[in-house]
This record gives C-alpha cells, sequence and structure tokens, in this order.
C-alpha cells in the first residue's frame, strides 16, 4: 500500500505555477482572483483565508470581498457583474454555501463563464459533458490529478463513484470517462452498495458520511480517493476507513493531506489558465 501524497503533489504543482505566473508577469499580465464570502461561516472563512495565501505564494493578485449575511442576492448580483468586467480580475469564486435567501444558481449563473474559475457555470459543465476545453471543479480534477500522479493508466479500468454531487461525483465520474475508464456513478439508493464498490478499480468516495466505506468495499489492488471531511469529536474523518481499506489498497489518499490540498492548488491553476486566456 502506498499514500498519495496530496500536499507533496500539491507543492510541486504550486511551484510551477509560480514559474508560470512569473512568465505571464513578464508579458505585463498578473493573474487575478476574486474570492465572495458571504456570512461568516467558519469552514468558509478559513477556506477563504488558505485561497488568500495561496495567491501569496504563487503570485496570483487577490481580492477578497466580505458581505455581511444579510446581503439581499440583488447585491451579491450587482458585485458578480461588477467582477465580470474588471479587467484585473480573471477569476471569480462565490464562496458555497450561501445564506438561504440567496439562489445560489442564479448568482452561478451570473459569473461570466470565462472567469468561472470554480467550474460550477452550467456552462462549464456542459463543456465538461460534450468534452469542449473549459474550467472543470477544482475537486474533481484534483483527484484526476492523484490518480495520474500513481503512474497507472486508467484506460479501460472499472471506476466507481460513492456520490453524485454536482460539485465532485458528477465531474469526476466525466473526467473519469474522459480517461476511457468504465464508471459506475453510485449513491444513496444504490443496491448492495459494497458489492458494487467492491469491483473498483478505482473507488472515489465522495458521499459525506464518515467512515462508511470499510475494507469490504475495497477491492484487492485498487486505488482509493477520499473525498469525505467530517468533524466527529473535533477530529477531520474521511468517508472511507482508512484502518481496513489501507489492508487491501494499493493507493490511497489519506484524511487530511490528500485530496484537501488539491483543491485550492487547482483554483490556483484555473487563475493561471484564465489569464493567459484573457492575456
Amino acid at each position: 500500500m502506498s499514500i498519495i501524497d496530496g500536499k507533496a503533489i500539491s507543492a510541486e504543482i504550486r511551484q510551477g505555477l509560480t514559474g508560470r505566473v512569473a512568465e505571464l508577469k513578464k508579458k505585463g499580465i498578473t493573474p487575478g482572483l476574486a474570492v465572495v464570502l458571504v456570512g461568516e461561516d467558519p469552514a468558509s472563512a478559513i477556506y477563504v483565508r488558505n485561497k488568500e495565501r495561496g495567491c501569496t505564494d504563487t503570485g496570483i493578485y487577490s481580492e477578497v470581498h466580505r458581505l455581511d449575511e444579510q446581503t439581499t442576492q440583488e447585491e451579491l448580483l450587482a458585485l458578480v457583474e461588477q467582477l465580470n468586467t474588471d479587467e484585473k480580475i480573471h477569476g471569480i469564486l462565490v464562496q458555497l454555501p450561501l445564506p438561504e435567501h440567496i439562489d445560489e444558481m442564479a448568482v452561478l449563473r451570473a459569473i461570466n463563464p470565462d472567469k468561472d474559475v470554480d467550474g460550477f457555470h452550467v456552462i462549464s459543465a456542459g463543456r465538461l459533458f460534450v468534452g469542449e476545453k473549459g474550467f472543470v471543479a477544482c475537486t474533481a480534477k484534483g483527484i484526476i490529478t492523484l490518480i495520474k500522479s500513481t503512474g497507472i493508466d486508467i484506460t479501460g479500468k472499472t471506476a466507481v463513484v460513492v456520490g453524485r454531487s454536482n460539485i465532485v461525483g458528477k465531474p469526476v465520474s466525466m473526467l473519469l470517462m474522459e480517461q476511457n475508464a468504465t464508471v459506475t456513478m453510485c449513491h444513496s439508493r444504490t443496491k448492495d452498495l459494497a458489492k458494487v464498490c467492491a469491483g473498483a478499480d478505482i473507488l472515489v468516495a465522495a458521499i459525506g458520511r464518515p467512515e462508511m466505506i470499510t475494507g469490504e468495499f475495497v477491492k484487492q489492488g485498487a486505488i482509493v480517493i477520499d473525498v469525505g471531511t467530517s468533524r466527529v469529536d473535533g477530529k477531520l474523518k474521511g468517508d472511507v476507513l482508512f484502518a481496513e481499506a489501507e489492508k487491501k489498497a494499493a493507493y490511497i489518499t489519506p484524511v487530511p493531506g490528500g485530496v484537501g490540498p488539491m483543491t485550492i492548488t487547482m483554483l490556483l491553476e484555473n487563475t493561471v489558465e484564465a489569464a493567459k486566456l484573457h492575456g
């Protein structure tokens, strides 16, 4: 069993991004990312600070718009439109979740698809669906990068994705198919889930239930990617029961230190790509 070190892989990619940013700056282009945070959700606040730090480390210009919990949808949409037309901003990210009185999809649709570095716009999703080049949801993009880091060819492999969210499950399934895997997407109503998962050469757990994926779900020699991040008694737990899964997996991501570091790194990479396109 080998642990897929998301921290190390992320650090290597960021080093490369720093060089790419420097080259763009020589051409008079400074990649710019704007993050919008509405309310004071503690997890979101930490995530936004990490994004700021990532931008600083790689030389990307960043600005954070922190808005009050009571901000109206109209006010938020006005800010998004302002950022759409701001030439120094190449990427826009509206931190989710938003307060209940705001329609998330309406806000995501308002972002210019060419600045949609989070990959959540319906046009970005559509481009992925039909195989056109576009921005891919950051966690899904990071997962594929981690799988490829093993050196194992995805072509022809049986992949099972547990979870069907727009943020992870659906896009990672599309990306796996793009890499010529045979993909099964599972969810809460899948029958004989353990049996389905146990047939997977590549198992991606993104269901949001701590340590639900036990050893019986894992095929001997599989690649196991754990996307889960749940707080249990003050500790971060993944969707996979690591102690059991590691005995059967050939490669496995830990929690923390696996998928998590890759998400922000892919956001930075998307921002650099956006700047390159705009330039």
